[in-house]
């Protein structure tokens, strides 16, 4: 009929104008469309905390950021470095950060004080402290008697394990001010010392030393670790377990080939050389910080409920932790025990 044409044309008009708009939304529901119609996700804003300035031993969080790790994980990181002055569980508990790096110790004593403190992984197997001493010394029993330059906090970390293990007795202690000179002008005097860092001023000054790692005798904590509080692991378990993965996978980056990680360090730390970040990155690979111990079958990040009793268990018999305080509730492995990456 002539009265059907003009609404024949209005329908075609339409089809014209609506149907590959129509067609285009449907693509964008499969994911083939990406055009301007798909929208885009906003990357989960996290921000991390380190436990000091930046140096090789945060090596894999910088790695991750810059390769873009995060960014593949949906996570736009900011890395905040720590310090002498910083409070990290202050920060964490206030909400000021997502994530820091941690330290059994200091989780375990927050769960005393029913603060909410959870370990989540492990960049390390072992801590990294230890005691420097020249290089007549034979092993840590011979240190009996000697001045031990240690920092005020040490008093209440690996101090009385060193004092129930060799017998130290409290009147060896020196006040330890981050000056190595009573050090280098003492062949008696002994100090507390991370592989990478006093050992690497040593060598700068021509003064052959031994580094003795107190985790070969047995000292049971973990090394800077990946902390956050219950409440966010309960409210955003997906996010961290993005970040755990793709931090361990910035260590992996890393350990290959920390170029990209160290443009990023010394952006922060502009007084880290380079010449030191080889020699932390040297130490870690010749100590098997990372990929050690359980981690060796277990793989990179593990924490395991063994090893965790076994600091809770130091902490209450050198009488620096309650024995009621339930250990259990300072950390998790689900973010870890199914990842099994390995170096």
């Amino acid at each position: 009929m002539a009265g059907e044409a003009p609404a024949r044309n209005e329908v075609a008009d339409m089809a014209t104008k609506f149907l590959p708009r129509m067609f285009a939304i449907a693509l964008a529901g499969t994911g083939a469309f990406l055009g301007p119609l798909a929208p885009t996700l906003a990357a989960d804003k996290v921000t991390f905390l380190t436990s000091w300035f930046a140096q090789a031993e945060h090596g894999g969080f910088y790695q991750a950021k810059a390769t873009g790790l995060y960014e593949k994980a949906g996570l736009d990181v900011t890395i905040k470095m720590g310090g002498p002055q910083v409070n990290g569980s202050q920060l964490l508990l206030a909400g000021e950060t997502d994530f820091m790096m941690g330290y059994d110790i200091q989780v375990l004593k927050g769960r005393e004080q029913n603060l909410p403190l959870v370990t989540v992984a492990a960049s390390f197997q072992f801590d990294l402290q230890g005691l420097m001493t020249h290089d007549d010394v034979t092993d840590i029993a011979a240190l009996k008697g000697k001045p031990i330059l240690i920092a005020g906090s040490s008093r209440i970390t690996f101090w009385p394990w060193l004092r129930a293990k060799y017998g130290f007795t409290d009147d060896q202690i020196r006040p330890y001010t981050f000056n190595l000179q009573p050090f280098f002008a003492d062949k008696n005097v002994v100090q507390q010392s991370y592989p990478s860092s006093e050992p690497y001023q040593a060598k700068l000054q021509g003064v052959p030393v031994k580094f003795f790692l107190f985790a070969r005798d047995g000292y049971p904590p973990y090394g800077t670790t990946m902390v956050t509080t219950r409440g966010f692991v309960d409210r955003s378990s997906d996010v961290t377990a993005r970040f755990v993965k793709a931090s361990l996978e910035g260590w992996k980056s890393y350990m290959a080939d920390p170029a990209p990680g160290n443009a990023l360090i010394k952006a922060d730390n502009p007084k880290m050389s380079d010449a030191q970040i080889a020699f932390g990155i040297e130490q870690l690979k010749a100590l098997k910080a990372l990929d050690g111990g359980d981690a060796q079958t277990m793989g990179i990040g593990i924490i395991t409920q063994v090893r965790w009793n076994a600091t809770y268990d130091f902490m209450v018999s050198a009488g620096l932790l309650k024995p009621e305080v339930d250990w259990k509730q300072g950390f998790t492995d689900r973010f870890v025990k199914t990842l099994k990456l390995s170096m």
